[in-house]
């Protein structure tokens, strides 16, 4: 059972990946499950092609951003992405390693959490293009709640140069 506000709906954005099998499968799957599971899909950027981060030698990612309306409260919505993951026959065996699906709470609202299993926003997420790009795609203003800068900001000045592809 998860907990739900009563009086309040947040936006969230969380980051999807996939490199195994049939990547537009897994993303599409994902999407049925958090919508209207989880929340209100309001926006979806497009998929990205995106080389490896962390462990390049593993098939490229396909990546997608959605921005999303929730009454759900943040580590509810952290337990309710990790199962979908688990769903989708999610394993984690290697940090940076391939996947069937990968859930990331990227942002929720204008909220700063630090805690021992969630930290919001997501800590990598300003240094990390495939994770800009497809954000700066649907909320080029938003700012960023602890570096005070717009995502159309952070992705000018990121360091990552790895390769971000629009698919569709």
């Amino acid at each position: 059972m998860f907990v739900r506000s009563k009086r309040m709906k947040k936006t969230f954005h969380i980051l999807l990946g996939t490199n195994i099998g049939d990547r537009n499968k897994n993303l599409a799957t994902a999407l049925l499950a958090i919508d209207p599971g989880l929340g209100k899909v309001l926006k979806k950027s497009s998929v990205y092609l995106t080389a490896a981060w962390g462990k390049s030698d593993q098939e490229p990612f396909y990546n997608q951003v959605v921005e999303l309306k929730t009454t759900l409260l943040p580590h509810d919505l952290l337990k309710a992405l990790l199962q979908i993951e688990q769903n989708m026959g999610r394993s984690r065996k290697d940090t940076w390693g391939e996947r069937i699906i990968d859930l990331d709470i990227l942002l929720y609202g204008n909220e700063k959490i630090e805690t021992r299993d969630l930290v919001i926003p997501h800590p990598h997420m300003a240094s990390r293009r495939f994770t800009l790009v497809p954000l700066n795609e649907i909320a080029p203003e938003f700012i960023h709640p602890v570096y005070q800068k717009s995502t159309a900001e952070l992705l000018e000045g990121c360091p990552d140069k790895l390769s971000v592809v629009k698919l569709q």
